[in-house]
């Protein structure tokens, strides 16, 4: 047979219906959630029954309260217009690209600026989704610090001396002692950038040579020096960086300074904060 139009139904959804017998009082419990009493017709004895001769009320509407008192023979029958739908999980893994638009993603309101660290991003942890602070993706440059010598020093021709850097202009994680050991034992593993500028003056104005070393677990790790080649010079700077492994637990670097005079004696200064040109000592944690 012709048609116009989309082609018939082979079948027939049937309507809900509740239909309620033997039952006394003035209530019956509904099958499905409603919002209203407007979302059902209600026969009593197979007489349709005024809406406003009856009311719904508790979880999901579904205590149906009667106008009058039920005997054991009537009959109740509650014909649905409308249910209140139910939430329903999607099966594990039935939910993919296609059942997705892009606008899950771009719909949603753009960041104007960085995010905050305590912002959160979804991630796949092996499969499974996760949600992180974004302060942990990517990591920080922390811990971190960085000292100065308070005040000029005096070391002693051609020895190595420790710099007690006891000025923290900023240390992130307390992992740097300012007071008895002047070392830095970070307890994050990674790389770290280290740096150090010493500035070494000579009293007799006689220097020969400088140099500055960051030390590793008790050993030198790298050095800079200046050689004034005879000259005598009177004193320099060295500047000096390096990229170190840490374990995060026991590795740890120190400052070491050393001078040597012409005069085969004597003493050198290595220059404090009040000289405006401070021997400075830190490091930060490189982003991996």
């Amino acid at each position: 047979m012709s048609y116009i139009g989309l082609p018939p139904k082979a079948t027939f959804s049937s309507g809900l219906l509740d239909r309620f017998t033997s039952t006394t009082g003035t209530t019956v419990t509904l099958t499905n959630d409603i919002a209203s009493e407007n979302d059902i017709v209600v026969f009593v004895n197979f007489v349709k029954q005024d809406s406003t001769t009856y009311s719904v009320g508790g979880t999901g509407n579904k205590t149906l309260t009667l106008g009058g008192t039920l005997v054991s023979s009537d009959i109740v029958e509650v014909h649905y217009l409308n249910i209140v739908g139910q939430t329903v999980n999607p099966s594990a893994n039935s939910v993919g690209s296609s059942q997705l638009t892009a606008d899950v993603i771009t719909g949603q309101t753009a960041l104007a600026v960085a995010p905050d660290s305590t912002d959160e991003l979804l991630i796949s942890d092996a499969g499974t989704l996760k949600r992180v602070d974004v302060s942990l993706v990517g990591g920080t440059n922390t811990p971190a610090f960085e000292a100065i010598l308070s005040s000029a020093t005096t070391i002693n021709h051609d020895t190595q001396t420790k710099v007690q850097c006891n000025t923290e202009i900023f240390d992130t994680a307390g992992a740097y002692d300012n007071s008895t050991n002047f070392r830095f034992t970070p307890q994050v593993a990674g790389k770290y950038f280290v740096y150090a500028k010493v500035r070494i003056d000579s009293s007799p104005g006689n220097c020969e040579v400088i140099v500055s070393y960051i030390y590793k677990n008790g050993s030198n790790y790298t050095f800079s020096l200046i050689d004034f080649d005879n000259n005598d010079g009177e004193g320099g700077t060295t500047n000096q960086a390096s990229v170190i492994d840490f374990n995060g637990s026991s590795d740890y670097v120190e400052l070491y300074a050393y001078g040597k005079n012409a005069s085969g004696s004597g003493t050198l200064n290595l220059e404090g904060a009040s000289s405006g040109y401070p021997t400075v000592f830190g490091a930060y944690k490189i982003i991996e």
